[in-house]
């Protein structure tokens, strides 16, 4: 099982080494509002799954969420840090 804290450190990793064959780096290459636009819509599958395909679902979708939202993070600088602070 993955923590916050190891996903953000795989995923900073994978955009350190440029992989081409990395979805997570040809996300950021695409750019914010790419990104932005897959916040959205995952945003919208954990609404959608809470209220029609049960916890284990709406779990997976929240996982999907926090994908794209540590990428958005990766593509501004972000670290950490810098959301923990207004938790």
């Amino acid at each position: 099982m993955k923590s916050f804290e190891d996903l953000f450190a795989e995923l900073k990793a994978k955009a350190e080494r440029n992989d081409p064959d990395s979805g997570t780096v040809k996300e950021l290459e695409k750019g914010s509002h790419f990104i932005g636009k897959k916040i959205l819509e995952e945003a919208g599958e954990v609404w959608m799954a809470s209220q029609y395909e049960g916890n284990d679902r709406t779990a997976e979708e929240i996982s999907q969420l926090l994908y794209h939202a540590q990428v958005m993070m990766i593509k501004q600088g972000l670290e950490l840090e810098d959301i923990y602070r207004y938790l």
